[in-house]
């Protein structure tokens, strides 16, 4: 089966004429009627001018209006008005009106090459010949001249539909990919949000759901308060959730935005706290100058915080877990490590944090340009490390912001 190397476009806009269409009509007749009324070659006198004359030179201005959607159809009724422009038949039947631009001829061959296919170009171009040649040889053209006007001014009007065609269908590519792209970040920036979510309160709800009942008959009181932390932790749980909904259903409106912020590392020092009550000792140590930090980046880091969290309650069995966050000038750096036995691999040989939640981990780091190490310890133990670098006024512009 034969290619089509340049196939048809669809036509751009609506149906109807637009401002742009009317403008560039008049512009073609404005051309056309100024080189019907110039002087001939060399100061000669033209064609004589006629009401009739500029009427017919009007007359190829309407088409153009329509040429988007009827390139062909309009292209022809251009051509059937030239050629009687070309024959004179609106001054005297049989003297040529010699100064005749052929605009309109221009813009409706340009608008075939920029949407009809390889065959119906063709055509058109086979069409245009003999018009161009009528007026060539009723001009009394030179050869030179008349091979320009015949061949080469056709074939650059083509040319150029044809370049704009594939510029325009090159960045309507461009275009669906980066939409595309953008669809594949969305989506996986959901997935690590519903991830850090779900891992997070889920492992909470499920260890302490599990103390409550070991608990239950021989200490009622300790049973109630892990039963009132996994009510806390299932209502937020909830709560993100709903929030992290009403972020991908909100629209531009101020009243359908949801008010409550993103967490950042306001948040970590309640992760720390959450951990304890599931029986994770653990402690946060802040070094540097607290300071504001772009939403972006504070969301980050408290998501490393809670997975890294969350996986030290799953997989370090009895340990302790410390928390460090950093404040250095050109960068924050955010650590958790823990003192678990073993060499830091969940059941079954993995890593630990080896699925979806390191990828996650890495996605967010990678977003930010920064570095993450994940980990066994030399002692004993896991550790997570990440660092995101900041430009050097970052903290002024967001304090500015804010």
């Amino acid at each position: 089966m034969r290619r089509d190397f340049f196939p048809p476009a669809p036509p751009t806009g609506g149906p109807r004429p637009t401002w742009g269409d009317a403008l560039l009509a008049l512009v073609v007749t404005g051309l056309d009627i100024l080189a019907y009324l110039a002087p001939g070659d060399e100061g000669m006198p033209g064609t004589r001018f006629t009401v009739l004359g500029v009427l017919l030179v009007v007359a190829a201005a309407p088409p153009l209006l329509f040429r988007r959607h009827h390139p062909l159809p309009v292209l022809g009724v251009v051509l059937a008005v030239q050629c009687a422009v070309n024959l004179g038949l609106a001054v005297d039947p049989g003297t040529p009106m010699t100064n005749s631009y052929g605009g309109a001829v221009t813009v409706a061959l340009y608008t075939v090459a920029r949407y009809c296919g390889s065959r119906t170009l063709a055509l058109a171009f086979l069409a245009a010949l003999p018009v161009q040649l009528l007026r060539g040889v009723l001009g009394d053209l030179a050869v030179a001249n008349m091979a320009v006007d015949v061949l080469v001014t056709p074939a650059l009007v083509i040319g150029a539909g044809l370049g704009v065609r594939q510029w325009k269908w090159q960045l309507d590519i461009n275009r669906r990919l980066l939409a595309d792209r953008a669809v594949g970040e969305e989506r996986r920036r959901i997935a690590r949000e519903l991830h850090d979510i779900v891992a997070h309160h889920i492992t909470t709800m499920y260890l302490m759901s599990g103390g409550a009942r070991s608990t239950l008959d021989r200490d009622p009181e300790t049973a109630r308060e892990a039963l009132v932390t996994l009510e806390e932790s299932g209502r937020t749980a909830l709560r993100e959730m709903r929030q992290l909904l009403g972020v991908l259903r909100s629209t531009d409106s101020p009243e359908e935005t949801p008010s409550e912020p993103q967490p950042g590392v306001d948040g970590i020092e309640r992760l720390v706290a959450d951990a304890n009550v599931a029986g994770l000792s653990a402690e946060l140590h802040v070094t540097g100058q607290p300071r504001p930090l772009p939403e972006s980046v504070g969301l980050t880091l408290y998501r490393i915080v809670q997975e890294a969290l969350t996986n030290a309650r799953k997989h370090a069995g009895p340990a302790r877990a410390t928390v460090r966050l950093c404040y250095l000038p050109d960068r924050v750096t955010v650590e958790v490590a823990d003192d678990g036995a073993g060499d830091g691999r969940a059941s079954g040989g993995a890593v630990r944090g080896g699925g979806y939640g390191l990828l996650g981990m890495r996605e967010r780091i990678a977003l930010h340009d920064g570095s993450l190490r994940v980990g066994s310890r030399t002692g004993g133990g896991f550790e997570v490390a990440a660092s995101v670098p900041l430009p050097i006024d970052a903290y002024e512009k967001e304090g500015t912001a804010r």
